[in-house]
């Protein structure tokens, strides 16, 4: 069965029939989003848990690792939320370096996984099933806050969640996550050679949606431009220290959705924020 396999048998379940391009709020994406994540967690987890890892701390597709580029620099003793866990893998790991995280997902059916493997590693990381917009940690309880391609493309709104994440950490800690490149946009989602050619406006903004039959969104996933994510730092408090575009890795075979050497080795595929709460 392959990942595109997994994803239909989803689609089955949530009765999507179509796509479409309109807005979405917050409680209809929410609402489409934890149905979608729960209902392709046991196919997420057995397509990319091997790759992931139990106790590996993976920034995106291309493999960057934690240990080899250290954005969140010496992590002992520091309280860290990953936001966005799934089975909780970079908790795992962070845990492992001596840091006391904390994982939280919207999807109970992927954070039955990160039970599971809590169990699996003997690594028993405290998880709780919440928004990225309604954090529900106390101000400035952590040291930092992480998210590799969790919650962030998938929330009506930047603004508020940078601004619950600068809220729940203490001043000067740091806030570093990973997303899709804003330039993949205007490309199909297709690993392949049909997969170079721009089909849609950068500057489109209209969430991309997936649909049942009376029309309710079963998945949605919005798009920003690099600026509209400079924009929410500097409204929100949140001070931009770099910007990783992680190159394709020499040798490196995977292809995962859209990721792929192909693609990989003309653009980028990943966007990787490091930033800060201003003291």
């Amino acid at each position: 069965m392959t990942a595109q396999d997994r994803h239909l048998r989803a689609e089955e379940r949530l009765g999507t029939v179509g796509v479409a391009h309109r807005p979405v709020g917050k409680r209809e994406a929410t609402r489409a989003n934890l149905a979608w994540w729960d209902a392709d967690a046991d196919d997420y987890q057995a397509t990319h848990g091997d790759f992931l890892g139990d106790a590996e701390f993976v920034w995106c597709p291309e493999g960057l690792r934690e240990s080899e580029i250290g954005l969140l620099g010496d992590v002992r003793g520091a309280r860290i939320a990953e936001i966005g866990c799934g089975q909780a893998a970079c908790s795992r790991w962070l845990a492992s370096a001596g840091a006391y995280p904390v994982g939280l997902d919207l999807s109970g059916g992927m954070l039955r996984h990160a039970s599971n493997a809590n169990a699996r590693t003997g690594v028993d990381i405290p998880l709780i099933q919440a928004s990225a917009e309604d954090l529900p940690l106390a101000a400035g309880s952590v040291d930092a806050a992480c998210s590799a391609f969790g919650a962030i493309p998938f929330v009506s709104s930047l603004e508020t969640v940078f601004g619950e994440v600068r809220r729940v950490l203490r001043p000067g800690g740091a806030w570093i996550f990973a997303v899709t490149h804003p330039m993949r946009w205007i490309f199909s989602d297709d690993p392949g050679p049909n997969g170079l050619t721009a089909i849609q406006p950068y500057f489109d903004r209209t969430p991309y949606v997936e649909i049942d039959a009376s029309g309710e969104a079963t998945y949605v996933e919005y798009h920003r431009t690099l600026g509209d994510y400079v924009r929410a730092f500097a409204a929100t408090g949140l001070v931009l220290d770099d910007l990783i575009e992680p190159e394709w890795p020499e040798g490196h075979t995977r292809v995962w959705g859209q990721w792929s050497p192909l693609r990989g080795k003309l653009f980028p595929g990943t966007a990787i924020f490091v930033t800060h709460r201003e003291k």
